[in-house]
Protein backbone atom coordinates (compact mmCIF):
# COMPACT_ATOMS: atom_id res chain seq x y z
CA UNK A 1 0.00 0.00 0.00
CA UNK A 2 1.32 3.51 -0.45
CA UNK A 3 2.74 5.65 1.79
CA UNK A 4 -0.09 8.62 0.76
CA UNK A 5 -2.92 6.23 2.80
CA UNK A 6 -0.55 6.21 6.01
CA UNK A 7 0.21 9.81 5.69
CA UNK A 8 -3.61 10.46 5.97
CA UNK A 9 -4.23 8.39 8.65
CA UNK A 10 -1.29 9.56 10.86
CA UNK A 11 -3.05 13.58 9.57
CA UNK A 12 -6.49 12.33 10.65
CA UNK A 13 -5.55 11.09 13.65
CA UNK A 14 -3.57 13.54 15.10
CA UNK A 15 -5.79 16.22 13.83
CA UNK A 16 -8.52 14.40 15.82
CA UNK A 17 -7.06 12.87 18.61
CA UNK A 18 -3.21 14.44 18.94
CA UNK A 19 0.11 13.63 18.47
CA UNK A 20 -0.18 11.15 21.55
CA UNK A 21 -2.57 9.31 20.10
CA UNK A 22 -0.74 8.43 16.77
CA UNK A 23 1.94 7.01 18.90
CA UNK A 24 -0.20 4.87 20.71
CA UNK A 25 -1.75 3.23 17.60
CA UNK A 26 1.90 2.82 16.41
CA UNK A 27 3.03 0.86 19.40
CA UNK A 28 -0.41 -0.92 20.13
CA UNK A 29 0.34 -2.29 16.80
CA UNK A 30 4.19 -2.97 17.21
CA UNK A 31 4.88 -0.19 13.95
CA UNK A 32 7.30 1.87 13.70
CA UNK A 33 6.30 5.17 12.05
CA UNK A 34 8.02 6.73 9.64
CA UNK A 35 6.00 6.15 6.55
CA UNK A 36 6.94 8.37 3.25
CA UNK A 37 4.15 9.30 1.13
CA UNK A 38 6.27 8.02 -1.75
CA UNK A 39 7.07 4.65 0.07
CA UNK A 40 4.85 1.51 -0.50
CA UNK A 41 4.01 -0.70 3.22
CA UNK A 42 2.33 -3.81 4.01
CA UNK A 43 -1.24 -3.67 3.69
CA UNK A 44 -1.20 -5.68 7.10
CA UNK A 45 -0.06 -2.45 8.87
CA UNK A 46 -2.57 -0.39 7.94
CA UNK A 47 -4.88 -2.96 9.24
CA UNK A 48 -3.31 -3.69 12.09
CA UNK A 49 -3.81 0.16 12.74
CA UNK A 50 -7.14 -0.01 12.26
CA UNK A 51 -7.08 -2.56 14.43
CA UNK A 52 -5.53 -0.68 17.16
CA UNK A 53 -8.11 2.45 16.34
CA UNK A 54 -11.43 -0.45 17.11
CA UNK A 55 -10.03 -1.04 20.08
CA UNK A 56 -9.15 2.17 21.25
CA UNK A 57 -11.96 4.06 20.12
CA UNK A 58 -14.65 1.34 20.78
CA UNK A 59 -16.03 0.94 17.03
CA UNK A 60 -16.26 -1.24 14.67
CA UNK A 61 -13.53 -1.77 11.71
CA UNK A 62 -16.01 -0.65 9.19
CA UNK A 63 -16.43 2.52 11.43
CA UNK A 64 -13.01 3.43 11.80
CA UNK A 65 -12.45 3.00 8.15
CA UNK A 66 -15.35 5.00 6.46
CA UNK A 67 -14.43 7.46 9.62
CA UNK A 68 -11.13 7.85 8.10
CA UNK A 69 -12.03 8.17 4.59
CA UNK A 70 -14.61 10.93 5.72
CA UNK A 71 -11.76 13.14 7.13
CA UNK A 72 -8.89 12.11 4.65
CA UNK A 73 -11.02 14.13 1.69
CA UNK A 74 -10.05 17.57 3.07
CA UNK A 75 -6.36 16.41 3.22
CA UNK A 76 -6.85 14.84 -0.34
CA UNK A 77 -8.44 18.18 -2.02
CA UNK A 78 -6.09 20.48 -0.21
CA UNK A 79 -2.94 18.60 -1.26
CA UNK A 80 -4.53 17.77 -4.93
CA UNK A 81 -6.34 20.23 -6.26
CA UNK A 82 -6.89 20.04 -9.44
CA UNK A 83 -8.81 17.01 -9.15
CA UNK A 84 -11.61 18.73 -7.38
CA UNK A 85 -12.85 21.99 -9.16
CA UNK A 86 -14.70 22.39 -12.58
CA UNK A 87 -17.45 19.72 -10.92
CA UNK A 88 -20.51 21.22 -10.13
CA UNK A 89 -21.14 18.14 -7.38
CA UNK A 90 -20.34 15.08 -6.00
CA UNK A 91 -21.70 12.94 -8.80
CA UNK A 92 -19.58 13.97 -11.38
CA UNK A 93 -17.06 14.02 -9.29
CA UNK A 94 -16.78 10.64 -8.42
CA UNK A 95 -17.72 9.69 -12.16
CA UNK A 96 -14.01 10.95 -12.66
CA UNK A 97 -12.38 8.34 -10.51
CA UNK A 98 -11.55 5.73 -13.30
CA UNK A 99 -10.71 7.86 -15.84
CA UNK A 100 -8.99 11.05 -14.39
CA UNK A 101 -8.14 10.79 -10.52
CA UNK A 102 -6.59 6.89 -11.26
CA UNK A 103 -4.76 7.34 -13.76
CA UNK A 104 -2.86 10.46 -11.78
CA UNK A 105 -2.63 8.63 -8.74
CA UNK A 106 -0.42 5.92 -11.16
CA UNK A 107 1.43 8.95 -12.16
CA UNK A 108 2.40 10.12 -9.02
CA UNK A 109 2.50 6.88 -7.33
CA UNK A 110 4.11 4.39 -9.47
CA UNK A 111 2.98 0.47 -8.75
CA UNK A 112 -0.37 2.20 -7.04
CA UNK A 113 -3.38 -0.60 -6.83
CA UNK A 114 -6.18 1.49 -6.93
CA UNK A 115 -10.02 0.18 -7.40
CA UNK A 116 -12.06 0.12 -10.01
CA UNK A 117 -15.41 1.45 -10.54
CA UNK A 118 -18.58 1.27 -12.07
CA UNK A 119 -21.40 3.02 -12.55
CA UNK A 120 -25.24 2.50 -12.87
CA UNK A 121 -26.16 5.40 -14.32
CA UNK A 122 -30.04 5.18 -15.01
CA UNK A 123 -31.51 7.26 -11.93
CA UNK A 124 -30.77 11.06 -12.02
CA UNK A 125 -31.51 10.28 -7.89
CA UNK A 126 -29.03 8.53 -7.53
CA UNK A 127 -25.86 6.71 -8.41
CA UNK A 128 -24.94 3.11 -7.80
CA UNK A 129 -21.12 2.05 -7.76
CA UNK A 130 -19.67 -0.68 -8.30
CA UNK A 131 -16.38 -1.18 -6.44
CA UNK A 132 -13.62 -3.99 -6.77
CA UNK A 133 -10.46 -3.82 -4.94
CA UNK A 134 -8.63 -7.26 -3.25
CA UNK A 135 -7.92 -4.80 -0.46
CA UNK A 136 -11.85 -4.93 0.53
CA UNK A 137 -11.78 -1.33 1.72
CA UNK A 138 -15.09 -0.34 0.21
CA UNK A 139 -15.67 1.67 3.89
CA UNK A 140 -13.20 3.43 3.25
CA UNK A 141 -14.71 4.35 -0.39
CA UNK A 142 -17.92 5.11 1.43
CA UNK A 143 -16.19 7.46 4.05
CA UNK A 144 -14.65 9.14 0.85
CA UNK A 145 -17.83 9.54 -1.29
CA UNK A 146 -19.19 11.17 2.13
CA UNK A 147 -16.16 13.68 2.12
CA UNK A 148 -16.59 14.70 -1.21
CA UNK A 149 -20.67 15.61 -0.53
CA UNK A 150 -18.83 17.48 2.24
CA UNK A 151 -16.79 19.12 -0.34
CA UNK A 152 -19.51 19.62 -2.46
CA UNK A 153 -21.39 20.64 0.03
CA UNK A 154 -24.31 18.14 -0.17
CA UNK A 155 -25.88 15.06 1.58
CA UNK A 156 -25.70 12.04 0.35
CA UNK A 157 -27.56 8.17 1.64
CA UNK A 158 -24.64 5.65 1.31
CA UNK A 159 -26.27 2.16 0.79
CA UNK A 160 -24.76 -0.75 0.22
CA UNK A 161 -26.24 -3.07 -1.45
CA UNK A 162 -23.78 -5.98 -2.20
CA UNK A 163 -20.50 -6.26 -0.31
CA UNK A 164 -17.45 -8.88 -0.54
CA UNK A 165 -17.95 -8.99 3.25
CA UNK A 166 -21.05 -10.26 2.81
CA UNK A 167 -19.80 -12.75 0.42
CA UNK A 168 -20.63 -10.86 -2.62
CA UNK A 169 -18.17 -10.94 -5.96
CA UNK A 170 -17.73 -6.80 -5.62
CA UNK A 171 -19.77 -3.84 -3.41
CA UNK A 172 -22.19 -1.86 -4.73
CA UNK A 173 -22.64 1.18 -2.87
CA UNK A 174 -26.12 3.10 -4.22
CA UNK A 175 -25.20 7.04 -3.79
CA UNK A 176 -28.63 9.45 -2.90
CA UNK A 177 -28.17 13.08 -3.72
CA UNK A 178 -29.23 15.93 -1.80
CA UNK A 179 -28.11 19.99 -1.22
CA UNK A 180 -27.80 20.87 2.00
Amino acid sequence: MKGIVFDLLEHVVVREHGDDAWDDLLEGAGLVGAYTSLGSYPDDDLRRLVEQATTRLNLSTQDVVRWFGREALPALAASYPAFFPGHPDTRSFLLTLNDIIHPEVRKLYPGADVPVFDYDLSSEEALVIGYVSARKLCALAEGLIEGAADYYGEEVAVEHLKCVHRGDEKCALRVGFKKK
